[in-house]
């Protein structure tokens, strides 16, 4: 029987007869997603779901997905697909990452334009028949300081957009390399340069823990006066309540924003001010753009659906059935060696070496390459993905190689990852126990035997006597309990490490706790993906 497709948002007829051209049942009804209760009740009939952003995908929905084996989403975000729920129910979940990286690109162009001129102010003023040409004074974008906040992929279009207007380009960003700057063509700062020499300020960055408010009310009262700042990106990037009062004071001469930290944003602080331009979320909302990623999309649920290929999965690798028994738990365990290494490197990454040693070498070393990869990447890229993690990458100019060595030690394989950044080297090592259990079992070159948990603690400290007392009391008194507790170090009176497997994660105050200890040289709490 051929497979069964829901299309439950807007996608183009193009993109519906992809479906239809390779044999696959499409039923289009493009104004379901509003509809949750009769898209619970139908959903069992289908192999694949195909949506844009108006469908809520949630846990209830999926659960009542007896059939589904896909959710396509016609774009990058994911907010409304319950990822975790996908995974449970054995759902794989794909985006269309690069879809509408120029779209977007050039939308902030067109913000900037806009609001260096004040044309949508002029433009309603000459509408209104007032013919105020002494009142909007603009400036020019030639010569004039750019500064970037995040140059991936719509923040590298960017740059390179504001190099062909002659602007001087400059920009944040902690995973970009010197060497891949240059290449750009523009100057890596930190970003207290940026906030002060800049004339526009850009933001390409993803909403994370590390990038909220990166615009706080602190930071733009670095910027210097006059400066405009452009937000294509997401909402929550900027403190809007202190970007208002700047706006109004004059110090930001303007603002173009696209995105809201509440959308849809129907009530704002900064609506309706003359220097504020505004778009309702509209990036990547261009006639090529969408029709790429609903091409996109199509194609690739199709090949699943098919031929069992993978492509842009957000929750499964891309290896055979045949692989898929013997390596889910390594796939597993490379991830959380990426993402240990991830958590703790702020500053540009430059080469990774991943040496595998035993029985893991006659493995899918691709496979595995991509979910190391991936767990560095996402905690500054969430959307990272295995196959978009080899790509990004590249873009990033780092430095992938593999050695496959014998059997070498203790364990019958293991997984050795080696990062080098401009300021120091880390290494991470883990196996697979016979419980089918990932452990870590070196870190820094120091031999220990940790299971992983949902929410650790790594800490490093001087050898010496006290140290797990201070962790243990410390911990009690803050109500947060210890599932398991890992200690190594290097030799007598040297370097130790502790990891700490938790029950609930630790808050900034209990961060602050340890570290006024004085004990400790490093405090990190750490998440781990638990699925």
């Amino acid at each position: 029987m051929a497979p069964k497709v829901l299309v439950s948002d807007r996608l183009s007829a193009t993109a519906i007869q992809i479906f239809r051209d390779r044999g696959i049942n499409v039923d289009f009804e493009p104004e379901l997603g509003r509809d949750k209760n009769r898209l619970h009740a139908i959903i069992s009939e289908y192999d694949g779901l195909a949506v844009r952003s108006t469908t809520k995908v949630t846990e209830k929905i999926l659960n009542a997905a007896t059939n589904l084996k896909v959710v396509g989403r016609a774009g990058i975000g994911i907010d409304n697909i319950d990822l975790n729920a996908a995974s449970k129910n054995g759902v794989i979940v794909m985006n269309t990452p690069f879809g509408n990286m120029i779209t977007t690109a050039e939308h902030t162009i067109a913000m900037m334009f806009a609001v260096s001129r004040q044309i949508p102010e002029a433009n309603a003023s000459t509408h209104a028949g007032k013919w105020e040409k002494s009142r909007f004074m603009g400036v020019e974008l030639t010569g004039k300081v750019i500064g970037v906040i995040g140059a991936g992929n719509i923040g590298g279009i960017v740059c390179d957009r504001a190099l062909a207007l002659k602007m001087k380009v400059i920009t944040f960003d902690p995973y970009l390399s010197e060497e891949k700057a240059q290449k750009m063509g523009v100057k890596k700062v930190k970003l207290d340069s940026l906030l002060q020499v800049s004339d526009f300020i850009t933001l390409h960055v993803p909403f994370t823990d590390q990038t909220k408010n990166i615009l706080s009310r602190k930071n733009l009262n670095k910027t210097k006066k006059g400066v405009r700042i452009i937000n294509c990106a997401r909402g929550g990037l900027v403190d809007e309540i202190a970007l208002s009062e700047l706006l109004l004071s004059g110090h930001v001469a303007g603002a173009a924003l696209d995105v809201f930290a509440e959308e849809p944003a129907t009530k704002n602080p900064l609506f309706n001010l003359s220097n504020l331009v505004c778009t309702p979320h509209l990036g990547a909302a261009t006639t090529e753009a969408q029709e790429n990623v609903a091409l996109q999309v199509a194609q690739q649920m199709s090949d699943y659906l098919l031929t069992g290929a993978v492509t842009n999965a957000l929750n499964m690798p891309s290896v055979t059935a045949k692989e898929a028994k013997v390596m889910r738990p390594w796939l597993r365990l490379a991830g959380h060696l990426g993402s240990f290494i991830g958590q703790l490197t702020d500053e540009p990454i430059k080469a990774v070496n991943i040496i595998y040693d035993g029985s893991v070498t006659t493995m899918n070393i691709e496979a595995l390459n991509c979910s190391v990869i991936a767990g560095i990447l996402k905690n500054a890229i969430p959307y990272v993905n295995l196959v978009s993690a080899p790509f990004i990458a590249r873009e990033r100019d780092i430095k992938i190689s593999t050695t496959n060595q014998d059997k070498s030690g203790t364990f019958e394989g293991y997984v050795k990852v080696n990062v080098v950044t401009e300021e120091r080297e880390r290494s991470i090592a883990g196996t697979v126990f016979s419980d089918g259990k990932p452990r870590f079992i070196q870190i820094k070159g120091i031999n220990i035997d940790a299971e992983i948990g949902h929410h650790m603690l790594y800490t490093t400290n001087k050898d010496a006597p006290g140290v797990i007392g201070t962790l243990g009391q410390i911990m009690g008194s803050s109500g947060v309990n210890i599932a398991n507790f890992t200690l190594g170090r290097a030799r007598e009176g040297g370097e130790a490490i502790a990891l700490l497997y938790l029950d609930h994660p630790v808050d900034e105050k209990v961060v602050k706790q340890l570290s006024s200890t004085g004990v400790f040289q490093q405090i990190k709490p750490l998440e781990f993906d638990a699925s």
